[in-house]
This record gives structure tokens, sequence and C-alpha cells, in this order.
């Protein structure tokens, strides 16, 4: 149970870690005249958009299973 925890709990750390990163990049603070032209690690729109597809489709598939 602990390493069940243990990877869950890394996992969500780990995507915390970079969305702060890539907040961070890609802040107005940091794009002034100095800033260099940066990317994200992570397409937040497409990461979004994914996690939307992938709880519609839970969703129905339990939908399904339920009804049966």
């Amino acid at each position: 149970m602990r390493t069940l925890f243990g990877m869950i709990l890394g996992a969500l750390l780990l995507v915390c870690g970079v969305y702060v990163y890539d907040s961070m990049r890609t802040s107005s603070v940091a794009n002034g005249e100095v800033a260099q032209d940066t990317r994200t690690i992570v397409n937040w729109d497409v990461a979004a958009h994914d996690w939307n597809l992938l709880k519609t489709r839970t969703r129905e598939q339990w939908d399904k299973i339920a009804s049966k």
C-alpha cells in the first residue's frame, strides 16, 4: 500500500513541478527585454484536451457497463 501511495504521490509531484516550471518560464514577468525565447515542457492545451477526452470515454464506458 505504501508503494502505491508513493507512486501516486510521486506522479502528482512531478506534474505539479513541471506545471510550476512551465508557468515560471512563460510568465509575463520573465518575458522582458532580456528574456530568451523559451518553450514549455508540456503543451498544456493538448494535455487538457486529452484529459477531457479520457474522462468522457471513461464515463461512456462506465455507463455501458453499469447498464448491463
